[in-house]
């Protein structure tokens, strides 16, 4: 089975002002992300093959990130210095992991691999994403850079047709944050990947994430009626 065409789905209003966002709260909304991570866990459940995670995860992370009321201010933090990549769901079994990826200004990945199958979502802002293969005396950038809007998934892989594992990001913006949710085929700030000269050459590295603490999706306290409280 060829692997879906995820990045080609209509993408929300864009606006040339900074998006307006839910006032700040610790909670939010984030029975979303618990009904995402909860949906993909179900999904993963019957192991299907690699292009039918991609197409059925694609849409589960579209719905995720057309809504911009959920990430907790916490994991919405940029740093002066580079980007972030906080953690926001770990699969127990570490079949999958969520990230939220926050890009300040102006700000962009080395040329870097994932190794596993992995999910795009933009959620604020935009971003840029250029892919790579290797080729004679370095790499060579397939095609034109992609420009990710909120609402739109892409996908990377290092198995699927037409699609590529080699990839550089950055802030699509010099002048504003913006945040894009993955979703990967393991937990992925343990996973022993490599950035990228562009003579080719390779240095391995290990991620590891932003944040020590993960969201409480799991506290349903504040969804109950005030009358089932003491």
């Amino acid at each position: 089975m060829a692997a879906p065409h995820i990045s080609t789905a209509a993408p929300v209003q864009e606006s040339v002002n900074e998006p307006a966002h839910e006032p700040a709260q610790e909670a939010r909304q984030l029975w979303r992300l618990r009904a995402f991570v909860t949906q993909f866990a179900q999904l993963l459940s019957g192991a299907p093959p690699e292009p039918v995670i991609l197409d059925a995860g694609s849409g589960l992370l579209r719905e995720l990130v057309s809504h911009d009321d959920w990430l907790p201010e916490a994991f919405a933090q940029p740093d002066a210095q580079r980007y972030r990549q906080y953690l926001l769901h770990a699969d127990s079994a570490q079949r999958f992991s969520v990230v939220s990826f926050v890009w300040g200004p102006g700000q962009r990945t080395p040329i870097h691999d994932h190794t596993v199958w992995g999910l795009i979502g933009m959620l604020r802002g935009a971003e840029h994403a250029q892919s790579y293969a290797p080729a004679a005396g370095g790499l060579q950038k397939i095609g034109q850079p992609v420009r990710l809007a909120p609402g739109m998934v892409d996908a990377v892989s290092p198995n699927g047709a037409g699609l590529h594992d080699v990839h550089q990001v950055s802030n699509a913006y010099d002048d504003r944050v913006s945040i894009s949710i993955h979703v990967y085929g393991a937990n992925i700030g343990a996973v022993r990947r490599s950035t990228y000269q562009p003579d080719g050459q390779r240095k391995p590295f290990i991620s590891g994430y932003s944040n020590s603490t993960l969201p409480n999706i799991w506290d349903l306290s504040s969804e109950q009626s005030p009358s089932h409280h003491p």
